[in-house]
């Protein structure tokens, strides 16, 4: 069974997330969206509160299971017993990063592989970074996240 990992903050899912878990669904058996705790990057959402969005986004979405980890992804993806680290690609600029963190992984781990998938043309500029910014500036995140993400950010007092 060729299970795989896709990690992130998820902070908070956006629908260039969902495109790719959705595509990835079919690509293999099992799918775990991997949310980090990420205490560092100072989430605007609670470990818990990013959990329960993608698992409510993601409700309809066959073999996918949101599982929450604060280890070395490498160590968590061993744990899951999953074959690859699916990592998302939106520009050039990403690239470069990525890169890096596949050599360390298969450094790491050489027995999982990292694939890269890019995301559809329409959900190719968003972040989670400019959602939350948008948002926080009282601006309309609609066509970049799911209506349950959007009243989690209304919710939400900006950091």
């Amino acid at each position: 069974m060729a299970i795989a990992i896709y990690p992130g903050t998820f902070d908070p899912i956006t629908n260039g997330h969902t495109d790719l878990i959705q595509r990835a669904a079919k690509l293999f058996d099992k799918v775990i969206v991997a949310v980090a705790a990420s205490s560092g990057k100072r989430p605007r959402f609670s470990l818990q509160e990013r959990v329960d969005l993608a698992n409510r986004v993601l409700a309809g979405v066959d073999r996918v299971e949101i599982i929450d980890f604060d280890i070395l992804l490498v160590d968590f993806t061993r744990q899951c017993k999953a074959d690859v680290i699916l990592r998302g690609l939106r520009a050039v600029s990403d690239f470069e990063y990525e890169f890096q963190l596949a050599g360390m992984n298969r450094r790491l781990a050489p027995e999982v592989e990292t694939m890269f998938l890019t995301p559809a043309e329409q959900f190719a500029y968003i972040s989670s970074s400019l959602v939350k910014e948008i948002a926080a500036l009282g601006g309309n995140v609609s066509e970049f996240v799911h209506p349950l993400v959007i009243e989690a950010l209304n919710g939400k007092q900006p950091v």
